[in-house]
Order: C-alpha cells, then sequence, then structure tokens
C-alpha cells in the first residue's frame, strides 16, 4: 500500500462545493479488465467530482468467502475497513456521502461493511446509477442494443435496461440467462456452465431477431454488462453470435470522448489531474 491517497479531479472543474466520490475499483475492474475502473474514472473527471481512491490495490473479500476461506475473507474486509476509516478522517473535510463501485460482487460484500460508521450518510451506488442520476445521457443516434443482467446485479435503485437506455440515448433489449461464468464457476464445474452457455446461446439468437428482425449472426450489434465477470462470460459468444461485448461505462466514454478516449484521458489526468494526501 502507498502511504498517500490519490484523488481524481479537473482543476478547470472544481470547486470549493464539489461532490466528493470514493470509487471502490476491486479485482475485476482494476486487474482483470482495467479500462472499466479507467472509464469510471474519466466519467467521475468528467463531471467535475473529486474522485477519491484506495491508495493501493484493494479485493473486497468476497472471491475469498465464497471459496470457502471464510477466515482470509473476513480478515480482508476487516482490514479494508480500518483502511477506509484511516482515509474517511484523513479527508474528513472533503465529507465524503458517496461510494461507487462497477461490480455488482464488490457492491453486495461493501453493503456487509459498517460504511454508515465510517462515512456517516453515504450511499453505496453503482456508477451507472450514479450517473443516470446525475443526468448524464448521449443524444439518441439511433443504435441498438442487448443488455445482460448479471446474476450479482450492481443496480440495486432502478431498473438496468432504464438506466443503460437513459446513459446511452438508445433502445436496449434485456437478454435474460446466466452467461455461464459466474466468477469461478465456468473453471470449476465446466460440465454444468457449458449447459448453461447452451442455453443462452439460444437466448441471444432470439434477441438478435427480436432487435434487428433478422435471423443468425449479428452486424454491428454489442450486448452490454456491468459485472466484469459477465464481460468474460459474454465474450465467449462473440465468434458464434457475431455480438461484440462491453461495458456500459466503456461504451459510454467511447460514445462521449471518441474511441481514443482512455489514452487522451490518462494523458490529461497525469498532466494535472492528480493530487496526493499524505495517508
Amino acid at each position: 500500500q502507498s502511504n498517500s491517497i490519490p484523488i481524481i479531479r479537473d482543476v478547470e472543474k472544481i470547486t470549493d462545493n464539489s461532490e466528493t466520490v470514493f470509487y471502490f475499483p476491486g479485482c475485476g475492474s482494476e486487474r482483470l479488465f482495467s479500462q472499466i475502473g479507467m472509464a469510471t474514472l474519466v466519467m467521475l473527471y468528467e463531471q467535475g467530482l473529486r474522485t477519491v481512491l484506495p491508495p493501493g490495490y484493494l479485493c473486497c473479500g468476497y472471491p475469498q468467502t465464497a471459496g470457502g476461506d471464510t477466515r482470509r475473507g473476513t480478515q480482508m474486509s476487516i482490514d479494508n475497513q480500518v483502511l477506509m476509516h484511516r482515509i474517511a478522517n484523513t479527508l474528513s473535510y472533503l465529507e465524503i456521502r458517496i461510494i461507487i463501485v462497477s461490480c455488482g460482487t464488490c457492491l453486495d460484500q461493501l453493503l456487509k461493511y459498517q460504511l454508515q460508521h465510517i462515512f456517516p450518510g453515504c450511499r453505496t451506488l453503482d456508477i451507472h446509477e450514479f450517473l443516470m442520476e446525475k443526468g448524464l445521457t448521449l443524444e439518441s443516434s439511433g443504435k441498438k442494443y442487448l443488455y445482460h443482467e448479471p446474476c450479482h446485479s450492481p443496480m440495486k435503485h432502478h431498473d438496468p435496461v432504464d438506466v443503460a437506455s437513459k446513459l446511452l440515448g438508445a433502445e436496449v433489449l434485456l437478454s435474460d440467462r446466466c452467461c455461464g461464468e459466474s466468477g469461478t464457476f465456468a473453471i470449476s464445474r465446466p460440465d454444468i456452465a457449458t449447459q448453461v452457455r447452451y442455453r443462452k446461446e439460444e437466448e441471444l439468437f432470439k434477441n438478435i431477431e427480436t432487435l434487428t428482425g433478422e435471423t443468425g449472426k449479428a452486424e454491428n450489434l454489442k450486448i452490454l454488462t456491468s459485472c466484469p465477470s459477465c464481460l468474460q462470460g459474454m465474450a465467449r459468444y462473440e465468434k458464434s453470435t457475431g455480438l461484440g461485448t462491453d461495458y456500459i461505462v466503456v461504451e459510454l466514454a467511447a460514445n462521449l470522448l471518441g474511441d481514443d478516449w482512455m489514452r487522451e484521458s490518462a494523458k490529461k489526468i497525469r498532466k494535472e489531474g492528480i493530487e496526493r494526501v499524505l495517508l
């Protein structure tokens, strides 16, 4: 762990009254698919918010507990809460009231943390719900998307299809059924996971026909999701269905800022967008 707390903000947009949020990236959005964490940071940056990050990489503890190592999972959760207390005390002048996540599994685990005692009066929200509540939306482009709802849905306050549709200004159709990835499920029980994938693939072809009126492989059609594990799981269907797979917030960043959004945003943030506070 570092001995400083990074705070991401746009110096041209930030004011004394700007809202401050704490973002917990987790394993999937930081280590597996770092574009998710980057897109989350960029969208918060573009909204003129201060985003507080943990001093270093953190795992929420859910995978360890779910895998049977309850002792380790509990210890990780406790250590994280102690660290969050230190962050809250150090940055008490910023009055953090929003905890942002980009993974449903992390959200489920963080809801077990004593966050109300760490950040009094805080809400814990998925990045997509938060951006929608802020009124962010793209101009209607006539695009159509499928949306895969994760088993561990991070959206607890609003209908996920409505959230995706409002953010992207597009028609969004829900694609039912588990993708078959489900964390370590595809690795630990590939025999069962393969059967789940067969059923999901049937559903996807039905979805393509419903949305486009055409049968067979899709052309220039994406399926979006809001779970890192599902992003990996849905990518398994790209070859057979022709569907591109992406995260809502990543698609949002690309549409709003252009295809080179990640490189350009990273350059801008590195230059003048990071404040560090000694922990």
